[in-house]
């Protein structure tokens, strides 16, 4: 459509002195204003005759009538973690009724071991809670151990090994909720600080381990190989560099109006609707619960070491972080006492039945070559019987039910994945808040896909 050049008459049409039908476009400049320049001052925008708008119905005030509306937010939705979908019922912008499905990224596990040595099963439980593989690992080596019945058994240095590394996947696995969590509210700066401080640590436990992230480190009966001759050194240098980040995150986010308003009071839980609901690790604690298995129910060497279990007082959002924050540090406290406690000695039990041979063996004798083949063929035997055993999570209690039937392969394996129990709370805690909410509720919780769709 051509435009006219501007004249007197259209002039008086945008400052509103004609007296006929006025045509108001407001904001809007006209091409000629465009070429000239003028359409840069903003004071040469239309502006509302005084007067304008009064005298209309006083019902133009009252709020808009809304209906309820379906909406998917998942299972391909970047801040569902592990392939969440979740049916929404919203009313503008407050959630009605939540629907919470999971199991978009079920791998099989509890059947896969079923068709496994017990020593083949380690790679699997490395997928399950991701970000803190060694802590499945030492899980399920626990309750192998407890069906073989040799938990008094395993060599005190590899429990202490066993210690370390936990404690060391605990402090990636807070790092990664916590990063993440904030990146997801706008504080993408700690994010990459805390996503930096993890780096520091799995490049450590990658020189120990031979792998980044998927370890397979612990066997049963010990670990796959000793302490590196400067982890000791190396882990105390990463430590100080975590600490001196963790205060410049809490700098820059505690105080932090946003944040703030985003954590505080949301989702907020009582101590006793968390227990009916099953709810242990971090996010119990954050309710005021002091529950922690490493604590009430100590196993490995956890009863030698002086370390507090931090608890909130609202068990909301905020609460979830603090205690993550605060784990974080008590966690670097055992790391510190277990490596000046930490005794020399054999890092598995010596029992051919249990323990594979090491390599030099297998490549150079003929009971060594004969021993490894009956440990990858026929697995470890383990008498028929059934047991449960659980540890401190990074999520929570992770428990390992196993039954064997008297060969080298479970017969059955369950796993109690923490955060799969904590996903059936996540309807009570959305639903009544604003679908903004969902994202650092649903972060809190920290669901890991592989752990709790195993």
């Amino acid at each position: 459509m051509a435009h006219s050049p501007p004249s007197n008459s259209g002039q008086a049409a945008r400052t509103g002195t004609s007296t006929g039908p006025q045509k108001m476009v407001f904001g809007m400049p006209t091409p000629d204003e465009i070429v000239s320049g003028a359409a840069r001052e903003l004071r040469s925008r239309p502006q509302f005759p005084p007067g304008f708008g009064e005298g209309q119905d006083a019902d133009d005030d009252a709020p808009l009538p809304t209906e309820p509306m379906t909406i998917n937010m998942g299972p391909s939705h970047p801040a569902m973690h592990g392939t969440v979908r979740i049916i929404l019922t919203v009313d503008g912008e407050t959630v009605k009724e939540a629907d919470v499905q999971v199991g978009y990224l079920h791998r099989c596990f509890e059947k896969e071991a079923e068709y496994a040595t017990y020593t083949q099963v380690f790679p699997y439980t490395d997928r399950l809670n991701y970000v803190s593989p060694l802590l499945n690992n030492v899980g399920f080596a626990m309750a192998a151990e407890k069906l073989l019945g040799i938990s008094d058994k395993i060599p005190e240095r590899a429990q202490f090994i066993r210690v370390i590394v936990g404690e060391i996947s605990r402090i990636t696995d807070h790092l990664t909720c916590v990063g993440a969590s904030g990146m997801e509210v706008g504080a993408f700066t700690p994010f990459l600080w805390m996503i930096k401080c993890r780096e520091w640590l799995w490049e450590l436990l990658e020189e120990l381990t031979g792998a980044r992230l998927t370890h397979s480190y612990v066997r049963i009966g010990g670990v796959a190989a000793d302490l590196t001759d400067n982890f000791s050194a190396r882990l105390r240098e990463v430590l100080a560099k975590c600490r001196e980040a963790m205060v410049d995150v809490e700098k820059l986010i505690v105080k932090n109006r946003i944040f703030r308003d985003r954590m505080d009071g949301v989702a907020v839980i009582s101590a006793e609707e968390a227990i009916a609901y099953g709810w242990t690790g971090p996010c119990l604690r954050s309710t005021g619960v002091p529950y922690d298995v490493r604590k009430d129910h100590p196993y490995l060497v956890y009863d030698r070491f002086d370390f507090d279990v931090p608890v909130g007082s609202t068990g909301d959002n905020y609460d979830r972080f603090a205690v993550r924050m605060e784990e974080i540090r008590q966690s670097m406290r055992i790391l510190e006492q277990a490596m000046e406690q930490i005794p020399a000695g054999p890092f598995k039990l010596d029992d051919p039945r249990i323990s594979m041979p090491p390599k030099s063996q297998v490549y150079n004798t003929i009971e060594g070559m004969i021993g490894h083949f009956k440990q990858i063929v026929d697995g470890v035997k383990i008498p028929p019987s059934e047991a449960y055993s659980y540890t401190e999570g990074g999520n929570g209690e992770l428990g390992f039910y196993l039954v064997s039937d008297g060969t080298g392969r479970p017969y059955r394996c369950h796993v109690r994945a923490p955060c799969f129990i904590l996903m059936q709370s996540v309807p009570k805690l959305i639903i009544g808040s604003g679908v903004a909410d969902i994202i650092p509720t649903f972060g809190m919780i920290n669901m890991i896909g592989g752990e709790c769709d195993r």
